[in-house]
């Protein structure tokens, strides 16, 4: 996703998910594929080697798991004491979100 109103477009009426880290805000899409941005404010998380670390895991876990996911616009938000964890940590908490997220589709 890369336009404003694609993710506006996504917040208006999202489901979201959350844990003390990162929030994922979902919403389905008319594309026959699922799709990733980001919403990393400066002030959660203040140095850009670690927004790009999250980004970065993210993108990979996304790529590996891309075929699992119904079409969805995913845009991911990380909250400030996402730095602490370790990159184990954050593919974990990733996974967990979106495990809950596929939960709430088939409902």
């Amino acid at each position: 996703m890369l336009t404003p109103s694609d993710f506006n477009h996504v917040f208006q009426e999202s489901v979201r998910v959350g844990s003390p880290f990162l929030t994922l805000v979902t919403r389905k899409n008319t594309l026959d594929h699922p799709r990733l941005g980001f919403a990393i404010a400066k002030k959660q998380v203040k140095r850009a080697h670690e927004r790009n670390r999250i980004k970065r895991l993210a993108k990979e876990y996304f790529r590996h798991h891309q075929h699992q996911f119904p079409n969805i616009d995913f845009i991911l938000m990380a909250k400030q004491p996402v730095i602490d964890l370790d990159n184990q940590q954050i593919v974990e908490t990733l996974n967990q979100l979106c495990q809950r997220i596929i939960a709430k589709q088939k409902d």
